[in-house]
């Protein structure tokens, strides 16, 4: 008995010893041999990264004095979840909430519950104001888990029509993340939504720094612990615009309150100096979250958040009249010296077209005085009998009709230029000659943008190049302002049409002004030679239309370089309220006389519209 408990002590002695070997065994492996190993996952289980936000870039005019797109400091709120005493979560954010002028839901939100055991903190609202964030501190001890911190949000600087160029951000949305991710978005950024503050976001967002912290098993920051590792946050790229802060200003006050769009841009660069749509909005609605204005916004017929300059088209009307005019000199088809007699209406099947400018008639005119004085009757009479509408297509899509400029905005439309094809295949009817008159006038199908325009006018007097339109000057960096990048002009078409021809429309623009429908800008003092195109765009209304004029100056300009060309179009308008002649020559004294608004228009006689 005693012999049989003396060899299960020994046994049992074995085991332990055997127990005890394996353990030290596999111990030495772990601490000796693999110990890096196992060091390394456990201070990856420990450590926490926590990104640190950048700030997005400026944006400046062409002439790097005017910020217009700055940061401003302000303050967000967040919740750490896991600090929330448990069963007070509902009392807590009922009590923020209030505090904050947000609606409870929207907290929860931002809180799913798979974030409740978090030690981490959750936004739940930015640009806090520093007395919103005195009550929170004020009332701190019932407040558990709500802390605050400085973060930066975009200020737009005066900038009333700049708002369609410059655009607005806004977080990230849920398909956009999905879209972005690989790029290195992530859920809680600040994108571009509109305008450059879009087209740019790559370089204006910069890049998140992040350091990495020791933390417990339930995520809180260890007191004390050193950050492991940090690497401070890019800030984004600095923008230089093609803008003139000044002259956009002053196209801005020389429009209005007047539904419609203008463009003036540099022909030799593709460079927009200025670019006004109306009505416009303000884009810090969107920093300061302010749902109800931005209702508004979205409901308002007159529909600011459009950038007329380019997501609107429009029949060109008589401006259509300058391809028209292209045809005839390039084809030879109509010598541009016969007359035509103009008694104010053609009859063509069986009902009366009529010229618009002058009921009663033109008289006899050629090429030249037809121009001039917008007849109807002789580039219907022109188009219908000898150029024809396969060849009023290509020289539309010649002149970068029915295509994007492909402008640095977002949003832009191709506008429209109709075809035999495309009319039996929509309305299921063979085109008619009818048609070929109304598209030889600028009136029917066609639609064109008012940028299209500008670049119209461009190709006249490029001799037939027209340069790609560009907002974006240059890239500089944030820190020592030092030019990274610049943007250069870049072809975007060529035309093959003689040189010659283009001498002879920008001569017969020339008279428009001179001796036609725009002489009203002859008899005025402006410091240079203009020529242009009106156009007058019906619109089913007898006492409505869509008024136009398109234009550049000098015309004798001996550098190409200070050549611009502006164009104005003002919708469902009526002569006695809308004149974008009149706007035109305001720009262009202005620009040229180096004059603000208010001398601008008294240079011109103009006093009774200083305001």
């Amino acid at each position: 008995m005693h012999e049989s408990q003396g060899t299960r002590v020994i046994v049992f002695r074995v085991l332990l010893l055997f127990i005890f070997c394996a353990y030290s065994v596999r111990l030495f492996g772990m601490q000796i041999l693999s110990g890096e190993i196992y060091r390394t996952r456990a201070e990856d289980i420990s450590r926490r990264t926590y990104l640190i936000p950048t700030q997005r870039g400026e944006i400046y005019d062409r002439y790097f004095k005017n910020p217009l797109v700055v940061n401003r400091d302000t303050f967000a709120v967040s919740i750490t979840p896991a600090e929330v005493p448990r069963g007070s979560m509902d009392q807590v954010i009922n009590s923020v909430s209030f505090i904050l002028g947000i609606s409870p839901d929207d907290i929860r939100a931002r809180l799913p519950n798979q974030y409740l055991q978090l030690y981490q903190p959750v936004e739940i609202a930015s640009n806090v104001s520093f007395a919103v964030i005195s009550a929170i501190a004020e009332r701190k001890n019932t407040l558990p888990g709500i802390s605050w911190n400085i973060k930066s949000v975009r200020n737009y600087v005066d900038v009333q029509s700049l708002s369609h160029i410059l655009g607005y951000v806004g977080d990230i949305t849920r398909n956009e993340l999905t879209t972005l991710y690989n790029q290195g978005y992530q859920q809680g950024d600040v994108i571009g939504k509109s305008g450059i503050e879009r087209e740019y976001d790559s370089l204006l967002r910069g890049k998140p720094g992040w350091e990495t912290r020791t933390v417990d098993s339930r995520g809180r920051r260890i007191a004390g612990s050193e950050n492991v590792n940090k690497v401070p946050p890019e800030i984004g790229k600095n923008l230089v615009l093609t803008i003139d802060a000044d002259l956009q200003r002053l196209v801005e006050r020389a429009m209005g309150n007047q539904i419609g769009s203008a463009v003036v841009m540099k022909p030799s660069t593709g460079e927009i100096l200025a670019m006004v749509s109306y009505p416009w909005y303000n884009p810090n609605i969107f920093t300061e979250s302010l749902g109800a204005e931005y209702r508004a916004l979205i409901d308002d017929p007159d529909k600011p958040l459009l950038n007329r300059a380019i997501q609107s088209s429009y029949p060109p009307a008589s401006t259509f009249k300058i391809i028209m005019s292209t045809a005839v000199l390039s084809d030879n088809c109509f010598p541009p010296e016969q007359t035509i007699n103009c008694t104010g209406v053609i009859n063509y099947g069986g009902r009366p077209w009529h010229c618009h400018e002058r009921r009663w008639g033109h008289g006899r005119r050629n090429l030249k005085g037809a121009l001039a004085d917008s007849c109807n009757i002789y580039y219907m009479t022109v188009g219908r009998d000898y150029v024809g509408a396969e060849r009023i297509v290509n020289f539309s899509t010649d002149y970068g009709y029915g295509k994007k400029t492909g402008i640095d905005l977002p949003g832009e439309i191709e506008g429209f230029i109709p075809t035999p094809m495309w009319k039996e295949r929509r309305f299921h009817e063979k085109w008619q000659l009818g048609d070929t008159m109304n598209m030889s006038i600028g009136q029917g199908y066609t639609l064109v943008t008012p940028l299209q325009m500008c670049n119209m006018v461009s190709m006249v007097v490029n001799n037939g190049v027209i340069y790609k339109p560009h907002v974006l000057k240059e890239v500089r960096d944030p820190v020592t302002q030092a030019i990274e990048t610049v943007t250069t002009p870049q072809v975007l078409h060529k035309s093959n049409i003689d040189s010659d021809v283009f001498e002879f429309v920008r001569q017969d623009m020339r008279a428009v002004v001179s001796q036609g429908t725009a002489q009203f800008l002859n008899s005025r003092t402006i410091p240079v030679q203009i020529a242009g195109k009106t156009g007058t765009a019906q619109m089913g209304l007898d006492d409505r239309f869509h008024l136009w004029f398109t234009a550049y100056a000098p015309y004798n300009a001996v550098k190409a370089d200070d050549q611009i060309i502006v164009t104005v179009i003002f919708e469902s308008s009526n002569y006695q309220i809308s004149n974008p002649t009149l706007v035109t020559a305001i720009i262009f004294q202005g620009h040229f006389a180096k004059q603000d608004y208010d001398s601008a228009v008294r240079s011109l006689g103009f006093q009774h519209l200083v305001r």
